[in-house]
């Protein structure tokens, strides 16, 4: 889908071109995600051979989970990927569970420079093995598909709710039997920590708003990109509900 909400042909928009891609819920969509996207687009940016006049940021959103699990709302699907139109993004539903098929999907359009931004949950479970037993060569076969056009990931960090310290990709734990393979990507250079991130907005989690939003509390809009919570108002997303919500306020 287009910023404008119509659908678009994916050779239209990835032929030839340089792909950020950020994978997320985005249930809904928040500030932690856009501070992800600008952070990260600018550090693409920078990399060699990257012009922005042919660079196409990707917001993905994969249903390969909730498969799995026998829910689909297509709805809710929708609804995610109306908010992040309206805030100029390009969005791409797919049905890829693993990040190295994606890589593949696009790289069948383009041969130019491609990079993914993600938080540090999901860098974790790129090291997670059970994922790759379907292939004879398991997780160095994907991770041959994932890295092979030079591709990076820019990690956002994570607020260790306990300590209040940041977890980056110098602090992040993995399984024992990853280490090693984790320190060979992390010093050819392919996971770089995103520095620059706002500190003030890592409390900020998806599922956190939606519990707000569903119990009628308050504070939630301001957890939101501008704009974002008149859409989820106006259309009553999420299970928003401006009786509970008037409910809660009375009590």
């Amino acid at each position: 889908f287009g910023p404008d909400g119509n659908n678009l042909l994916p050779a239209q928009e990835l032929y030839k071109k340089n792909i950020l891609a950020l994978r997320g819920s985005f249930r809904p969509v928040t500030k932690v995600n856009m501070d992800m996207f600008e952070k990260s687009y600018d550090m693409f940016l920078q990399e060699r051979t990257v012009d922005e006049e042919k660079t196409q940021v990707i917001f993905e959103i994969t249903l390969a989970n909730l498969r799995a699990e026998g829910k689909i709302n297509e709805r809710d699907f929708l609804d995610r990927a109306e908010l992040l139109c309206s805030l100029g993004q390009t969005v791409m539903i797919t049905n890829f569970q693993e990040y190295y098929k994606l890589v593949e999907y696009f790289a069948e359009f383009t041969r130019a420079r491609m990079a993914l931004a993600m938080g540090v949950y999901n860098l974790v479970q790129i090291f997670d093995e059970k994922y790759y037993r379907h292939l004879s060569g398991g997780i160095l076969e994907a991770f041959g598909k994932l890295f092979f056009k030079d591709l990076k990931v820019y990690l956002y960090p994570l607020k260790d709710q306990d300590s209040g310290d940041f977890i980056t990709s110098e602090t992040l734990k993995v399984h024992p039997r990853m280490k090693e393979l984790y320190k060979f990507f992390k010093y050819n250079g392919k996971m770089l920590d995103i520095k620059d991130f706002d500190s003030e907005i890592l409390d900020i989690f998806s599922r956190k708003v939606l519990k707000m939003i569903a119990d009628g509390e308050e504070g939630w809009e301001e957890m939101l990109p501008d704009g974002v919570p008149d859409i989820i108002k106006e259309h009553r997303l999420f299970g928003y509900s401006r009786r509970r919500f008037a409910a809660q306020k009375n009590k």
